[in-house]
């Protein structure tokens, strides 16, 4: 089970990256991993499918589980610490889905 995360590029947001990952990623691993967390897969969005056009997201980060039911429980528990620390390295709403991989 995956949850992902897309972080919206748009004109007018800012994004501090260096935030992102030195401080809110390793957050999450600290406070997921003990509770079901196998990894974290990040991508940074450099350009759009168009040879010329901005990326559709600034940052695409899966977070994966073994079961619904884990992700929900480590989320339960940890999940208001974590979103609240999106203020600290972007003004924009991420985008949230469950997925699996198939």
């Amino acid at each position: 089970m995956n949850l992902t995360c897309l972080y919206p590029k748009t004109e007018t947001m800012w994004f501090d990256r260096d935030y992102y990952l030195n401080e809110h990623i390793p957050l999450v691993r600290k406070r997921l991993t003990p509770l079901g967390l196998n990894k974290i897969d990040i991508e940074e969005g450099l350009a759009g499918g168009v040879p010329g056009t901005p990326p559709a997201y600034i940052i695409v980060a899966k977070l994966s589980f073994d079961s619904l039911e884990i992700l929900q429980n480590a989320l339960g528990t940890h999940g208001p610490e974590l979103i609240s620390d999106i203020a600290n390295f972007t003004d924009v709403q991420p985008v949230m889905q469950l997925g699996i991989s198939i």
